[in-house]
């Protein structure tokens, strides 16, 4: 079940049988089209899930998944802490799209129930799947992860919920410092992604990890994965990883909104990920709206003007201060 995973995920099939014991006593069950519980033998503290592909074109992150699952399998890697694994759009993934219908990412939080969309139902399911693993458990952790569609100065780097009175632990800082994350952006509002929902309705510490340039399957060498996948490797077998350098921080400071078809990004339609934007900069103008930049020290973050009326068309950032 563990080494074909990946591959009986895109044609949409179902294991033989749905659940397994592995030697140690690990169990492994099929809970749903791409999702898979992994239990320890031993009750554990942590509770730990691991999407990749909520974005179907999104494809190093999934390929990093199926190796730990292989590892797992051969026993180089022994499971001390509970484990769940989602493959998020499979239907996406088959084709190599980021999505059918709509973002699957701007669903959760219950967005789903809004939408007539192949992702709507989905969405909700993962939802009810991450309800029901993370009930009773003493530490719960979430990892989304994904790639970018655009260039980047920060190459991989981490972004983290907002709810009032929450911040971010010193300890996730520095497991993510150990897995090359280079930058933690915090929001500054709810938001309805997946990692939002876990941490504001589950309470989780959740985050979504960018980690590189997307690319299809078979096409990823140059999205350096190894320090995720050994710290990973470490949090599943019970260990913590050594404190890595911690990440820099970002905190946003104005969501930019497409209010209206006419909206215009003054920016380079090239333009990478944390770039620095000077004092007094138009970046984007919509209608009567002329966005200026008037924060110092900001940068920009997934600039882009062909999304829908309605959504994101780019955050601006500024360097944390406690």
């Amino acid at each position: 079940m563990l080494n074909g995973f990946l591959p009986l995920t895109l044609v949409g099939g179902e294991p033989p049988a749905r659940r397994m014991v592995l030697p140690y006593g690990v169990s492994v069950e099929w809970l749903a089209h791409g999702v898979l519980l992994i239990e320890p033998a031993r009750p554990a503290r942590l509770s730990l899930m691991i999407s990749a592909g909520i974005h179907g074109n999104e494809t190093a992150p999934v390929e990093m998944v199926d190796r730990l699952l292989t590892e797992i399998a051969s026993g180089g890697i022994l499971p001390r802490c509970r484990l769940l694994i989602v493959l998020g759009h499979p239907e996406a993934l088959s084709k190599g799209v980021r999505y059918l219908d709509h973002d699957m990412n701007r669903l959760f939080n219950g967005r789903h129930s809004t939408v007539d969309a192949v992702e709507a139902p989905r969405a909700a399911q993962l939802e009810t799947i991450a309800k029901e693993f993370f009930k009773n458990s003493s530490e719960r952790l979430h990892y989304d992860l994904h790639t970018a569609i655009r260039d980047s100065h920060v190459e991989q780097f981490a972004l983290y919920p907002w709810m009032p009175g929450r911040a971010l632990p010193l300890n996730e800082a520095e497991r993510l410092g150990s897995a090359g994350i280079e930058a933690i952006v915090t929001h500054s509002q709810k938001g309805s992604t997946f990692s939002a929902y876990t941490y504001e309705a589950l309470g989780a510490e959740s985050f979504t990890l960018e980690l590189g340039k997307a690319r299809p399957f078979g096409q990823n060498a140059r999205v350096d994965v190894r320090a995720l996948q050994r710290m990973l490797a470490l949090l599943i077998e019970g260990h913590e990883p050594e404190s890595g350098v911690i990440p820099q921080r970002f905190d946003v400071s104005r969501t930019i909104r497409k209010e209206t078809a006419g909206f215009i990004l003054t920016l380079d339609r090239e333009c990478p990920n944390f770039e620095v934007l000077p004092k007094g900069m138009s970046i984007a103008s919509d209608g009567d709206v002329d966005w200026v930049i008037q924060e110092e020290d900001a940068v920009i973050l997934f600039p882009n003007p062909d999304v829908a009326v309605g959504l994101r068309a780019g955050l601006v950032l500024v360097p944390h201060r406690k």
